[in-house]
């Protein structure tokens, strides 16, 4: 959420971000009317309860006074209280309405940000590793995966429905040593591992800016008071939901291990074949808390590290710089990292990791105390994946496939794999 201060100090700034994410502008008039409208209500509330405060300090010095004269500061008091009311009940109804606005202006973008409408416009920042050049046509995971009995589509679908895969034997083994080769190397860059509950309360979606973007995505249960968890960055920027930390906690840095759940995996009819997007699918979860002043160059760190893990694997990559459009309602600045899948010859997003600055933290309540007796300040709010599961397990599946049909291994998930060197 941003600060109400913010928009009323710096209207045109959050005007011209929202232009370049292509959004109506006219919702900043609405804010700063209906904001108007609240200080003048609560002005006007403490207008009255000074002078309410007045009358009170009167009646000790009235003793002795006439009782008309009692009357008539009785009857103002009793005036000013029902005034009181109306100004403090107007004010909250204000209030109320502007925290709904508030609730759909998204992130105020960096300015490094490129200008675009849509992911054609983003920019590449580098890029790693040559696409493998095979003697072969080269097949889609979907195929590789049921010609080796490992991924079982129809079985999904039996199970629950369409986009819900089962996964199995080898296949099920290399999705758990994918899990537990980036937990080992996150925890061994310094990150906390979380184990957290998958069902998620509406103030936590709520505070990551999730229930905005993805409402209609998410799995509601208990009639919407709990959702299946989008993602595990929820759970983790909400450990320390209304505390204050101190600053030389800071950073705390989390990783996390969970399934994901989104009941509207992307665009109808896009991507329907194999594990690009599926309605439950896994991920391993960077986020970090950390001081305003620290926020960009761990923005850089969490980059570098996902970056590690895919070179680890010696799949080739690219790092895009999403544009004012595509980046999300949250985020202030957004990388992703795409995959090179030679099936379906072109990249695709494996991880985005974004600074949300104090925007998850202002709806979080997660502050820091600068210093001893210090006013505290937010802290600012950064994610990404390390990676997602089901994406790397298919480009491992599509980069390392041999004519044969055979997949080989990556030399750093053979120890995870007992020593195996190929599924076959």
């Amino acid at each position: 959420m941003l600060d109400r201060r913010l928009i009323r100090e710096q209207p045109d700034r959050v005007r011209r971000s929202l232009a370049r994410r292509q959004l109506p502008v006219s919702i900043v008039d609405d804010i700063l009317a209906l904001d108007a409208d609240w200080r003048t209500a609560v002005t006007a509330a403490d207008a009255a309860k000074s002078e309410r405060n007045q009358i009170s300090s009167e009646f000790a010095k009235a003793k002795g006074q006439p009782p008309e004269t009692l009357a008539r500061l009785r009857e103002r008091s009793n005036e000013l209280g029902e005034r009181i009311a109306s100004y403090e009940s107007s004010a909250a109804s204000l209030e109320q309405r502007l925290d709904e606005l508030l609730a759909q202006v998204p992130n105020v973008l960096a300015d490094d940000v490129p200008d675009g409408a849509d992911s054609n416009a983003n920019v590449l920042v580098r890029s790693s590793g040559d696409p493998p050049a095979f003697a072969f046509e080269a097949k889609p995971h979907w195929e590789i995966g049921e010609r080796l009995g490992i991924l079982d589509f129809e079985r999904g679908v039996r199970l629950a429905r369409s986009r819900f895969t089962v996964i199995e034997g080898a296949g099920a083994r290399l999705n758990r040593a994918l899990i537990n080769f980036f937990l080992e190397r996150n925890t061994a860059a310094g990150f906390t591992e979380i184990a957290p509950p998958l069902l998620v309360n509406r103030e936590s979606v709520e505070a990551t800016g999730h229930l905005s973007k993805f409402s209609d995505a998410m799995f509601a249960v208990d009639d919407g008071s709990l959702f299946l968890s989008p993602t595990s960055e929820v759970q983790l920027v909400n450990l320390h939901r209304d505390e204050i930390l101190e600053a030389a906690d800071l950073p705390k840095r989390y990783t996390a291990y969970t399934a994901c759940f989104r009941q509207e995996a992307g665009a109808a009819g896009k991507d329907t074949r194999g594990l690009i997007r599926q309605h439950q699918f896994e991920k391993v979860e960077l986020v970090a808390l950390t001081r305003p002043d620290a926020a960009a160059a761990m923005h850089d760190q969490l980059v570098r590290h996902a970056e590690s893990l895919l070179q680890a694997l010696e799949l080739p990559y690219r790092l895009m710089l999403l544009c004012s459009g595509d980046t999300g309602f949250a985020s202030q600045k957004t990388y992703d990292l795409e995959v090179w899948l030679p099936g379906q010859n072109t990249y695709r997003e494996i991880s985005s990791l974004s600074n949300t600055g104090d925007f998850q933290a202002r709806r979080a309540g997660v502050r820091f105390r600068p210093a001893p007796k210090a006013k505290p300040e937010f802290v600012h709010a950064l994610n990404g994946s390390a990676l997602a599961i089901g994406r790397t397990l298919l480009a491992v599946l599509e980069n390392y496939q041999e004519a044969d049909g055979s997949v080989r291994v990556p030399r750093i998930l053979q120890p995870y794999m007992g020593g195996t060197e190929r599924i076959a």
